[in-house]
């Protein structure tokens, strides 16, 4: 892929004074929704702030989509960036702050209107679009500055836990509007430190642990290099599980085997699943046992996260 459809990290850090924000990232981000993973303090918003031009490498260089964030304005044409923290003009109402954020970056008034409205709609704001953004809730807060964002219609979202302060239904409606930006291929990065969502919405993750980047790509990918490290546990719920359970033990990629205190199935760890569920497919043509459910335990976000971090928390 070409680095103009790309954002790009050469051999960046960022120090601020003696306090390290990242070290040494090498990053090359295609479209889709991209998550930064970690706790707070582990660099994510750093990474974000280097994306946007709000702070400057210490040492390397970042490209966005072939432009240097040192350029705003050229970046923030194809830019939209939704903080973490609030920070309104006084006075304006929700339809007012995307409407002259629009007529800042030239649009006509009858274009600024349109895509104001466009973007009211996309999160569901409408309604509420002739109150004073004073007297929103957090949730629609949060709401209105995912407007903010994406009304210019931006080819790069950069969002910074976005779905903080949202109920469950506005964290869904908000999920699925990511998802459609993606669809419509917009690089999409979104900070969370709250994994079991990750799994829900991302093409890929970066797992970030004090500054460093521990890992990267599709979360089954990262999962599939730490086998042999840490074996991929796997669920299986099955009739005859003794009998399935003997067969394993025989075989050299399994690392272990438990039965479930019912009888009615086994927790097998597995430095091989390919094998291990190519053994499994010929028991079940073969007859020898009737399986139910087989789900891995440990394929998520969290998992590998908990195995890097244990595996990588020295490093920083």
């Amino acid at each position: 892929m070409s680095p103009d459809n790309q954002i790009v990290f050469e051999d960046v850090s960022k120090f601020y004074g003696d306090v390290l924000g990242v070290n040494r990232v090498h990053l090359s981000i295609p479209p889709g929704i991209t998550t930064l993973v970690g706790p707070n303090g582990s660099g994510k918003t750093t990474l974000m702030n280097l994306m946007t031009g709000l702070v400057r490498p210490t040492s390397g260089r970042v490209r966005i989509l072939g432009m240097s964030p040192s350029e705003p304005e050229r970046l923030f044409r194809v830019l939209g960036y939704c903080t973490q923290f609030d920070s309104f003009p006084k006075g304006l109402t929700g339809h007012d702050f995307l409407y002259t954020t629009l007529r800042l970056h030239g649009k006509g008034r009858a274009e600024a209107q349109q895509l104001t409205m466009k973007a009211l709609e996309r999160v569901s704001m409408t309604e509420a679009a002739g109150r004073r953004v004073a007297s929103y809730s957090k949730g629609m807060r949060q709401r209105i500055k995912l407007a903010h964002a994406i009304c210019h219609q931006p080819t790069v979202l950069v969002l910074d836990e976005p779905l903080n302060g949202l109920d469950p239904m506005a964290r869904a409606e908000a999920i699925a509007l990511f998802r459609a930006l993606a669809g419509e291929g917009l690089h999409v990065i979104i900070s969370s430190h709250i994994l079991h969502e990750v799994d829900r919405i991302s093409d890929q993750v970066v797992l970030l642990s004090n500054g460093y980047v521990v890992a990267e790509g599709q979360i089954q990918a990262v999962r599939g290099e730490m086998h042999q490290e840490h074996p991929l546990q796997i669920l299986v719920r099955c009739t005859q599980p003794g009998l399935l359970a003997a067969r394993l033990f025989a075989q050299d990629h399994v690392a272990e085997v438990k039965m479930h205190n019912d009888r009615q199935g086994l927790l097998v760890s597995t430095r091989d699943p390919d094998l291990f569920y190519e053994l499994l497919n010929q028991m079940v043509l073969d007859g020898s046992v009737e399986v139910s459910s087989v789900a891995p335990a440990d394929d998520d976000v969290h998992s590998v996260y908990e195995y890097l971090i244990g595996s990588e928390g020295g490093a920083a």
